[in-house]
């Protein structure tokens, strides 16, 4: 059972960013015609693309349902990430203060969701509706339906248009087990609006959102137990980052729990509990609140797909091919709708793919986009390319290099020396075909791997340049001198020895 919409707080912040996001005040004003581009959502996928065309003089309606800005702006990244940086600063604070010989202070759970409701709000501008009329692109709120295979209905209108691009997203996967339907639980869509702090958190599901809210409501005090039905955090990543994070979160208070299977839900007195099976025993565990992690599913209900005859599967959302058309070539699909990666900035550049191939006949394909992740913990976990399992299961194909942090001077100076940079080469060369960064700073230092990735820069010119001294960075030159050193084989260390010799 989802909180609903009336309970978020009130404050001049939230004020700000819903008048931003949802303001109806002004209607959009219907062009004559039809439209060279209408966009379906008015999350990240959905405003590149109707920014981007509006910009190149195309005639453009964005349809959004609900709050524009999507996910990432409202639900998703940016107070995530808020919670999370003032939980880092508050347990910063609480360690000096305890080393001191004074009690661990309380945090200011007020102050914080403050915080975060400010820095949602200055961003939501960006977002706007406002900004969006003035872009020249007619933006109307509420719920878009297919009529045909170029016709989509909205506020009792029907807008015709020559492409259409669905970017609706994906929503929290619902935990579909005795009781849920019943008992209130938390989701993103609703973590975010609590006024209080949970003395007791269960987190269900071991994955990126599910870790990073542990850790952070873990560093404000709160008594976390993570519950994962595999056995091991982090699935997707490097099995030495997810046994560093999982130590990272142990030492931080999260009681993690693997192997575990949830299998009933309820509220007794105002007490949330669930009853799970671990390691063949049944308990039931306890807390003020849950929030459900288990996964995405993309936002493809009530939308009219069979009319325009854009095939879909419910879970795993619009099937599309490398250039991003659905089943009916002249609808697109972008960002977490689709079965592809659901990250913001995968979002963003699949959007600039559809501009080039829907308004302008390109060929661009997705599968020439270099795509890497992050996990925000600390340390953070970053990840792009081919993964560790694939590597370690393909010898041949594949050479592994890991330089870890405790030989990096930067890392030392700064007591960060946990983690690791590990690059995957093509057996034989120096193109980097993956890697996995684990550090406090992993999601700025992945970067670099990536550009070095999509412009085909090998580890050789890698560590032929010069990084400032002293960096973190520098880990990832220090892999580019590991290849090198990989290079120089007994026979080649002899024709070296011999040249010397001869020239002493």
């Amino acid at each position: 059972m989802e909180t609903n919409k009336s309970s978020i707080p009130f404050s001049d912040a939230n004020r700000e960013w819903l008048e931003n996001v949802q303001d109806a005040a002004v209607p959009a004003s219907k062009r004559q015609g039809r439209y060279n581009l209408v966009v379906v959502g008015g999350g990240p996928a959905g405003l590149v693309a109707a920014a981007s065309a509006a910009g190149l003089g195309a005639k453009v309606a964005l349809i959004e349902s609900d709050k524009m800005g999507g996910d990432c702006l409202n639900v998703g990244c940016v107070p995530s990430k808020s919670l999370l940086q003032s939980a880092r600063k508050h347990d910063t604070r609480a360690r000096a203060s305890t080393r001191d010989g004074e009690s661990r202070p309380a945090p200011d759970f007020g102050s914080i969701t403050e915080e975060l409701q400010r820095t949602r709000a200055r961003l939501s501008h960006h977002d706007s509706v406002k900004r969006f009329r003035e872009l020249g692109v007619d933006v109307f709120l509420g719920h878009g339906s297919f009529t045909g295979r170029q016709s989509i209905a909205v506020n009792d209108e029907v807008l015709h248009f020559r492409k259409a691009v669905i970017a609706t997203g994906a929503k929290a996967a619902p935990l579909t087990i005795t009781g849920s339907q019943s008992t209130e639980l938390l989701t993103n869509d609703t973590l975010f609006n609590l006024t209080q702090q949970p003395k007791r958190l269960i987190v269900v599901g071991g994955g990126a959102i599910g870790c990073e809210m542990s850790q952070a409501f873990a560093k404000l005090g709160t008594r976390v137990l993570q519950i994962e039905r595999t056995d091991r955090l982090l699935g997707r990543e490097d099995a030495d980052a997810s046994a560093v994070l999982h130590q990272s979160l142990e030492r931080d208070g999260v009681k993690i729990l693997l192997n575990s299977t949830v299998k009933s839900v309820s509220e007794v007195n105002q007490e949330k509990q669930l009853k799970i099976i671990h390691e063949g025993s049944e308990r039931v565990e306890t807390a003020d609140h849950i929030l459900v992690c288990v996964g995405r599913i993309s936002n493809v209900q009530n939308i009219g797909l069979d009319n325009a005859e854009v095939a879909f599967d419910e879970k795993t959302g619009i099937e599309v091919n490398d250039f991003l058309q659905t089943s009916n070539p002249n609808i697109y699909a972008a960002g977490d709708v689709t079965n592809l990666e659901r990250f913001t900035h995968a979002a963003d550049f699949m959007a600039r793919i559809v501009i080039q191939n829907a308004l302008f006949m390109g060929r661009r394909r997705y599968s020439s986009l270099v795509i890497p992740r992050s996990t925000y913990t600390s340390p953070e976990i970053a990840h792009v390319g081919v993964s560790s399992e694939t590597a370690a299961e393909n010898p041949e194909k594949f050479t592994t290099l890991t330089v870890p942090f405790d030989l990096v001077d930067r890392a030392v100076i700064d007591h960060e020396c946990e983690g690791f940079v590990r690059v995957h080469v093509k057996r034989g060369s120096d193109e980097i075909l993956g890697a996995t960064i684990v550090n406090a700073h992993a999601g700025e230092l992945i970067s670099n791997i990536t550009l070095a990735m999509t412009h085909k820069i090998g580890l050789k010119k890698i560590a032929s340049t010069i990084f400032p001294y002293p960096t973190q960075a520098d880990a990832i030159r220090k892999v580019g001198d590991q290849y090198n050193r990989s290079r120089l084989t007994p026979f080649v260390k002899k024709l070296f020895k011999g040249w010397l010799d001869w020239n002493c």
